[in-house]
């Protein structure tokens, strides 16, 4: 099993990886979380292949499951499926020394987290993903949130979970389109830190995943331990999020994270190129890395409309937006830029 020590100034926790550790869920959380009640928070996917698994992982170790099942989909982490999620803890009768679990995709972690950090103000949470893009990113770094109608992930919290059981053997049961999603996160992980992670992908099997999410999950752990609030160094792992979460609000969260933030990761790297700021080698692999993963690399959406939808964005600070800019594969910084040269740098990267 690989354990990866995430310590921040807010809390200390573990993240575990390895096969069938979900089976052992409820005998990891009894370490960090006295067994108690205990809410299930789930899609409507997810619910069917790993909840039962759970949910007797969990008695087994003492707690007491209950279980909240939402409809699958990023248009569900709202505020309607959020304050039903409150209300349900509240009817289940939880206390501050009752437990969230976590078991799904980015969203239902985004979810269940943020409902942990404000119920009560704030009770236990286990992250458990099962999806790819889960497994490297969303379920570490203490990030939570539902979307609102102006913008994606307008309300939440920095709340750090107890710990992270990642179980690599869900990524059985994920769709190609999936898998796909998660593939798109781990090419950003490798765009700004880790060269080598992009040759690794090409041999992504069942022997090797572990050590590619357990290097995404140190990548992440040292840059959100260093700057956990996103003041200046955690920007960093937004590369491609900005223009990205643009398509995705746009689309009305119909085309998934991970893909759009393949074309906003395309978008910025075809700017920096007509800019003189990254080499046409940084967009050519950047562009052969997410064909070989099936994700897309152009969005019909327009600069006018894009733009618009950036102007929601969080990142935004008055007139200024701060962007993250390829300098080479592996290497990436921050460029503070005013409203009009985001939307430059938006025209250029979606010139055919």
């Amino acid at each position: 099993m690989k354990i990866i020590s995430v310590k921040t100034p807010s809390k200390k926790y573990e993240v575990r990886i390895e096969k069938k550790l979900l089976l052992y869920a409820g005998t990891f959380a009894a370490e960090v979380r006295v067994p108690g009640k205990a809410v299930i928070v789930t899609d409507s996917n997810v619910n069917l292949l790993y909840s039962d698994m759970l949910d007797t992982s969990l008695r087994k170790a003492g707690f007491e499951p209950v279980k909240y099942v939402f409809t699958a989909g990023e248009q569900f982490k709202n505020a309607v499926t959020y304050i039903g999620l409150l209300n349900f803890m509240a009817e289940s009768r939880l206390t501050r020394t009752d437990t969230v679990f976590a078991l799904g995709g980015g969203v239902t972690g985004d979810l269940a987290g943020f409902a942990a950090a404000t119920y009560m103000r704030g009770i236990g949470l286990i992250q458990i993903p099962t999806t790819l893009l889960a497994d490297v990113d969303s379920s570490v770094g203490g990030k939570t949130a539902i979307d609102l109608d102006e913008g994606k992930n307008l309300a939440g919290a920095f709340y750090q979970p107890d710990m992270v059981i990642c179980d690599p053997e869900t990524l059985s049961t994920l769709p190609k389109n999936e898998l796909s999603n998660g593939y798109s996160e781990v090419i950003k992980y490798g765009i700004i830190r880790d060269a080598a992670l992009i040759t690794s992908l090409g041999d992504f099997t069942g022997d090797t995943s572990e050590d590619i999410i357990a290097r995404c999950v140190e990548i992440k752990r040292d840059i959100v331990c260093a700057d956990e609030r996103e003041a200046g160094e955690r920007q960093i792992l937004n590369f491609g999020h900005t223009f990205g979460h643009a398509v995705e609000k746009c689309s009305g969260y119909m085309i998934p994270h991970g893909n759009a933030v393949a074309i906003g990761m395309m978008v910025i790297t075809k700017a920096c190129v007509k800019k003189g700021l990254c080499p046409v080698s940084c967009l050519d692999e950047t562009e052969n890395s997410l064909r070989r993963y099936g994700l897309p690399l152009t969005t019909e959406y327009d600069t006018e409309s894009l733009f618009a939808a950036v102007l929601s964005d969080k990142k935004r600070s008055s007139d200024r937006l701060t962007l993250v800019i390829p300098r080479d594969i592996g290497v990436c910084e921050l460029k503070s830029v005013s409203l009009l040269e985001a939307k430059e740098f938006l025209r250029l990267g979606l010139e055919r």
